[in-house]
């Protein structure tokens, strides 16, 4: 599903007379099947951030290449993967991403929008994936109306709404107390389990990571250690 190989990325510091090269990703390579849950964690500044954005094609690699459903993607421009990931990938952050002035429904219903589907398919596919995350009384509600398990609840019924065989997800309980992480990391095991869906995401959170059936640990830019769960 994602084949990730030999991936380097050196950011450029400084004024262009005097810039200072650091390397982040030292050649990364690793795979995941589909109907995986994969975890890459590693401490703050190890580069796991920045893997996840050359993955997800929001940064270009200095080097190596990124397969996902065996396409390159490396190779595409800004638009071609913007239309890729519409089709392909959904997001989950840490701080939600939704959009304040818009509705739990609005905000779930938006990727519709911009696929141009038509408004009885976006009613019939926002409202039942509003149901799959139990938030079914909750369509007219905003963001600042919800809890903080609630909106991301919201933010993966915005995810799962385009039906995605994909998911990266970055610190996705990083924000919620102990108890709401638990819910949500049933949800992200549900989903997996009942729609196959693969996960990629990143954490430094041991009780995140225990969900993955692969963990891959990053220190200083390079893969130290790789486990599969029993």
């Amino acid at each position: 599903m994602i084949d990730v190989k030999d991936i380097n990325h050196t950011f450029l510091l400084g004024k262009k007379q005097n810039e200072t090269a650091l390397t982040v990703l030292k050649n990364i390579s690793f795979s995941v099947d589909k109907g995986d849950i994969l975890a890459i964690t590693g401490k703050s500044g190890s580069g796991k951030s920045t893997l996840l954005n050359i993955i997800g094609g929001f940064m270009k690699p200095t080097s190596g290449s990124v397969f996902i459903k065996e396409r390159n993607v490396t190779n595409l421009n800004e638009g071609e993967y913007a239309d890729f990931r519409l089709d392909n990938i959904g997001f989950i952050f840490q701080n939600f991403q939704l959009i304040p002035s818009m509705t739990a429904y609005e905000n779930v219903e938006l990727p519709l929008v911009l696929k141009g589907l038509s408004e009885k398919e976006r009613v019939e596919l926002t409202e039942q994936t509003l149901e799959k995350v139990g938030l079914s009384n909750y369509h007219h509600h905003y963001p600042s109306e919800l809890s903080g398990g609630q909106q991301q609840r919201v933010s993966i019924a915005r995810t799962l709404v385009i039906e995605p065989p994909i998911i990266l997800a970055d610190e996705p309980t990083g924000s919620l107390d102990s108890e709401t992480e638990q819910e949500i990391l049933d949800l992200i095991t549900g989903l997996n389990q009942d729609l196959g869906i693969t996960f990629l995401m990143i954490t430094h959170d041991e009780e995140v990571a225990r969900i993955a059936s692969k963990q891959i640990h990053i220190h200083d830019g390079e893969i130290v250690k790789e486990e599969v769960s029993a």
